[in-house]
């Protein structure tokens, strides 16, 4: 556990020309089933999902998401602008900042692609979002605060990220009262 996470130099998503891409491409198929990791997202934590013909139900055009972070429903559509986005719980610059700077490249498309990590929720939760942790960061959603956690912290665990204090004073915040599991 540290006071705070270092910002250390390197990081950068994009993978345009020139660009660093230190994370891979967006939504790799890194379980080579021929879906991509966005897709293996959506086709899970939407209901009612329709998938575009021909592709072995493997794209999603249309569904419908139960925001964990804002508690609202939103209609899921392809072709144009989504209000449903894929979040990392533990975000790619927050994880750069706190080890994953010392990863190899292939470790560092994994941890992108962990569906263990990613969540649909709604555009606006997600920008607001960003790149924080629990310390800086909880879904409007009172009702999913301890699952957010907890998923941060088991991510954390896994890739053996660091968390700051803050972190673990909001996490124990949040699951204040809350069952053991």
């Amino acid at each position: 556990m540290l006071p705070e996470l270092a910002d250390v130099p390197g990081y950068e998503r994009s993978c345009k020309q020139d660009k660093a891409c230190v994370f891979g491409p967006a939504w790799t198929d890194t379980e080579h089933t021929g879906c991509d990791t966005r897709n293996r997202v959506l086709r899970v934590q939407l209901t009612d999902v329709v998938y575009k013909a021909g592709t072995h139900d493997c794209k999603v055009i249309s569904g419908v998401l139960n925001d964990p972070y804002s508690g609202s429903t939103i209609a899921f559509v392809t072709g144009g602008p989504s209000e449903v986005e894929i979040d990392h719980v533990y975000a790619l610059a927050r994880a750069w900042d706190a080890g994953a700077s010392n990863w190899t490249y292939e470790e560092r498309v994994q941890f992108a692609n962990d569906t263990d990590n990613l969540l649909a929720v709604s555009k606006a939760a997600n920008s607001a979002k960003s790149d924080s942790g629990p310390g800086d960061w909880m879904p409007d959603n009172t009702a999913f605060r301890c699952l957010f956690v907890h998923t941060y912290l088991s991510v954390a665990a896994k890739y053996q990220l660091a968390i700051t204090e803050d972190d673990r004073a909001a996490s124990i915040a949040a699951c204040a009262g809350e069952p053991r599991r």
